[in-house]
């Protein structure tokens, strides 16, 4: 029986079938990751996206609701950067279908085709042999085949052939598929839920919508006032030359608790609670000259906190990170980061995680660090989104996002503070110890499942069986003649001694450099590592 035109309730059946398709196949999508590292979450953010695309689209009677509500559902529900440009396709699909009241093939095909424009402009430099070259192949079988048939059944099933010879032939665009033998992920992920919208119109599939986690955002446990043994939170920026940054630390090792002290030889960045604000001040300042000093009574900020009513200042520029790991977390705080939005390897927040946390920050003007490459495109998102200026600072790892932090000043303009801290992260080295979660080849490297793999900018750089020997064998890689700090972030799955142990022993094997260490909490990465 041919199906010739597409009604509310039809399209209905198209996107929720799409999303049932894929969330019931996500882990063969997210299996496609290029690099064997266990952050293969394109599968699984098309999933999440497609849900919040889809969860308020039942019983919507017209076909422009249905297609408006999919666009603002995935717009907000965005996640990772396979996510964003999913959520571009349904808004362009949105446009496309105007306020048409039923769609014929070409009317769809149309629609399809407006999507894949919007898509393309959405991205900086859109690279072919991905999700977009796929969604362009389908709407351009769609375009094809409406024009011999009406039968949008039979246009869908053309469609799909012509996306599957693209997303076949994405690892002849892209040699990095190539050389890990996989089609793009997010090739693959738009064809389940172009398949998945056919087989819910055919009746072949029942809808079940998963649950979408809830907002992650960090929230520090509430603390009684007879906890608070340190009282005053006390923060200050030396500047100077030839800073003695351990002898610093080791004096205030024993002056309170939460210590942080990080920086360079021209300016440390101080964060301790003490109950003599006065003692650290005076030994700051006998280093150099001491700025940005603030100091807040704990006590005190408690007991406005508990009470509902009290309205807090508004300041003029904010900061949002996004941070996996507990220790992180109370790193970016320490330095100054109003908001935490927990996420970063294999899941990653949506846009409108990061829309809630701008507007729950009580500042004139936020500024979003996304700290991960597959977050930056959907913090870009919810910076359209929010209705308060936002600046996006590029940030890609965690090490990058505690350099632009050292240059953030809360009373400074937006663009001022993002051009400062766009700098300020620039010359920073990042590395990643993890473990891989299947076999691969890759830079001539022969992995092996559960290889401890030692990442450099984001590529592969070491191999062995032993986590410290890879640390000390990317340390190596990684440093330069004119690099001056090392630090470590040690996560979950290492303790306190071995990280001490291994951080003397790169001590030992750089004596000109500043060894640092410190507990980072973060899930599935043994070692986080900055070199600037």
């Amino acid at each position: 029986m041919e199906l010739t035109k597409l009604t509310a309730a039809s399209l209905i059946q198209f996107f929720s079938g799409g999303c049932s398709f894929l969330t019931a196949n996500k882990d063969s999508v997210d299996a496609l990751n290029v690099f064997p590292v266990p952050d293969g979450d394109t599968g699984t953010n098309m999933s999440l996206t497609m849900n919040s695309a889809v969860k308020d689209i039942a019983g919507l009677n017209t076909v422009p609701e249905v297609a408006g509500a999919v666009s603002t559902g995935a717009l907000m529900g965005a996640r990772g950067n396979s996510g964003v440009i999913l959520s571009q396709l349904f808004r362009g699909f949105a446009q496309g279908v105007g306020n048409k009241k039923i769609l014929s093939a070409d009317d769809f095909a149309y629609a399809l085709q407006k999507g894949v424009e919007l898509a393309y402009k959405s991205v900086m430099k859109p690279v072919e042999g991905t999700i977009l070259t796929v969604s362009k192949a389908v709407a351009a079988g769609c375009i094809q085949k409406a024009k011999t048939t009406k039968d949008i059944k039979e246009v869908m099933a053309f469609a799909l052939y012509e996306g599957q010879k693209a997303l076949d032939n994405t690892p002849n665009q892209l040699p990095v598929l190539k050389q890990a033998g996989v089609v793009d992920a997010g090739g693959k992920g738009f064809l389940m839920i172009f398949e998945g919208g056919l087989k819910g119109i055919l009746g072949e599939l029942v809808f079940n919508q998963v649950a979408v986690p809830a907002k992650p955002v960090f929230e520090e446990k509430a603390r009684d006032l007879k906890d608070i043994t340190f009282q005053y939170c006390t923060e200050v920026i030396i500047k100077g030359d030839n800073l003695p940054l351990e002898e610093i630390k080791s004096f205030l090792v024993d002056k309170g608790d939460s210590l942080l002290v990080v920086g360079t030889e021209q300016l440390i960045k101080i964060h301790v609670h003490t109950n003599h604000p006065g003692v650290v001040l005076e030994r700051a300042v006998s280093y150099g000259t001491l700025h940005d000093i603030k100091i807040d009574n704990m006590k005190e900020q408690h007991r406005e906190t508990l009470d509902l009513h009290e309205e807090t200042d508004v300041i003029d520029c904010a900061v949002v990170a996004v941070a996996a790991g507990e220790g992180l977390a109370q790193i970016f705080s320490s330095l100054g980061a109003a908001k935490i939005i927990s996420g970063g390897q294999t899941m990653n927040p949506s846009a409108e995680d990061l829309v809630k946390a701008i507007n729950s920050v009580r500042a004139k003007q936020v500024i979003i660090l996304p700290n991960n490459s597959n977050i930056v495109l959907t913090a870009q998102q919810a910076q359209s989104l929010a209705e308060k200026p936002v600046g996006v600072v590029p940030t890609k790892s965690l090490a990058e996002g505690m350099a632009a932090m050292l240059a953030f000043e809360e009373a400074q303009p937006l663009e001022d503070n993002v051009d400062k801290m766009v700098k300020a992260f620039a010359h920073v080295k990042t590395g990643e110890v993890t473990f891989a979660v299947r076999a691969s080849s890759y830079n001539g490297l022969e992995i092996k499942e559960d290889d401890i793999l030692g990442l450099f900018n984001g590529e592969i750089k070491v191999l062995g069986q032993d986590v410290n020997e890879v640390v000390q064998k990317l340390v190596g890689l990684m440093v330069g003649p004119n690099d001056e700090l090392i630090t470590l972030f040690f996560g979950n799955n290492v303790g306190e001694e071995e990280a001490e142990m291994l951080s003397e022993k790169i001590a030992d094997s750089f004596p000109d450099l500043e060894v640092e260490i410190h507990y980072g909490g973060q899930p599935l990465y043994y070692y986080l590592i900055s070199i600037e």
